[in-house]
């Protein structure tokens, strides 16, 4: 057997023991946000030691939910192609990752660590290009994403059968958001094309 193979083995539990631990905590917290360790250690069929060994508290695993969120938004923003493909093709797909993740992840999302500098940067740009598209008149890029994150929350919160919705989909809460956010920022929706 390769000396390797041991610390590389170690390693691969402990990842794949990190992420049943965030996997039940997101699931865990979302349905009780006081739910105490042990909880989430048993949700993760896991001793809450090892629950304690990779997170030395609950401010830990937060800070892990936060940050993995964090991340899940940064791929989202580059597969959005924030910087290259049409603004408003960009946003419309941001905007139908960032609802995905709410689904997924309805606990991290309140946290708001998981907005990190990196992810508002992305948002930012994204705005400015929109500016720069003539998609918006308003100026300032953090003012288009701090509209933009407010309603996102908003759309979210809406009943399947609202009346502001064609259709509870993904698509049909996108829709509704970029256009409610573009018209916010002096701009027209749908776009013409």
């Amino acid at each position: 057997m390769d000396a390797d193979a041991a610390p590389r083995r170690v390693r691969a539990d402990a990842e794949r023991s990190t992420a049943r631990i965030l996997e039940a905590a997101e699931a865990v917290l979302a349905e009780d946000p006081t739910a105490p360790l042990e909880r989430i250690a048993d949700a993760a069929g896991l001793a809450r030691a090892t629950v304690h060994r990779r997170f030395s508290s609950r401010a830990a695993l937060l800070d892990a939910l936060a940050a993995q969120l964090a991340q899940r938004y940064v791929q989202g923003l580059a597969e959005a192609r924030v910087d290259t493909a049409p603004p408003v093709d960009a946003m419309l797909r941001m905007t139908e990752t960032a609802f995905a993740l709410k689904l997924a992840h309805r606990f991290a999302v309140q946290l708001t660590a998981s907005m990190t500098p990196e992810v508002q940067g992305g948002l930012d740009r994204l705005f400015a290009r929109l500016r720069e598209a003539g998609a918006i008149t308003a100026p300032d890029p953090t003012w288009g994403r701090r509209v933009y994150l407010a309603l996102l929350h908003e759309v979210n919160d809406l009943p399947a059968d609202s009346p502001m919705l064609d259709g509870d989909d993904l698509a049909a809460r996108a829709g509704l958001l970029v256009g409610t956010v573009l018209r916010a920022l002096g701009g027209v929706w749908p776009p013409a094309r």
